[in-house]
Order: structure tokens, then sequence, then C-alpha cells
């Protein structure tokens, strides 16, 4: 190694902990893989997971939202009727 800060990544510790002869083959001596396609597709499904991800966290907050709004509406009108307005 040169003078430059190591950096270890997380896929870089599950490549090791998966095959520790295949991280010496593709860091170490520089070999790439020969599942190209399977490593993009399998990025490719990575990418759209986390989309899936973003948009079911973004719809949960949206329901918490919409429940908080039927509570105060439920309450303003038990208060309404409870308390009518004189006319």
């Amino acid at each position: 190694m040169s003078n430059q800060k190591l950096i270890i990544r997380a896929s870089e510790i599950g490549e090791y902990v998966f095959c520790r002869r295949a991280w010496w083959l593709h860091h170490i001596i520089g070999l790439e893989s020969a599942n190209q396609a399977q490593m993009q597709a399998g990025a490719a499904k990575h990418v759209a997971h986390g989309i899936a991800v973003r948009r079911a966290d973004a719809l949960r907050r949206a329901s918490f939202i919409l429940l908080a709004l039927a509570i105060l509406f439920a309450l303003a009108l038990c208060v309404s009727v409870a308390y009518p307005v004189p006319r």
C-alpha cells in the first residue's frame, strides 16, 4: 500500500466474510468478477428496493399526519355537538 489512507467499506467486509479468496483476488490481485451482468442486476434491484423503502416511509408519515387531522376534526365535531353555538 502507498501513503494513501486505507478506507474499508462495508461492502468489502461483506465480500471478505463471504469469500476471503474472492476478496483477495479482487482487491489485491485486481481481477474482476466474471459475473458482471448479475452484479449490475443486483445493484439495480438494490436501487429499486431503496426507492420502494423511501416511498413506503413517505406514505407512513402521510398516514400519521392524516390520522392526526382526522382526530382533530373528530374532536372539533364532538365539541361543536356538545357545546352548540347559540343563535
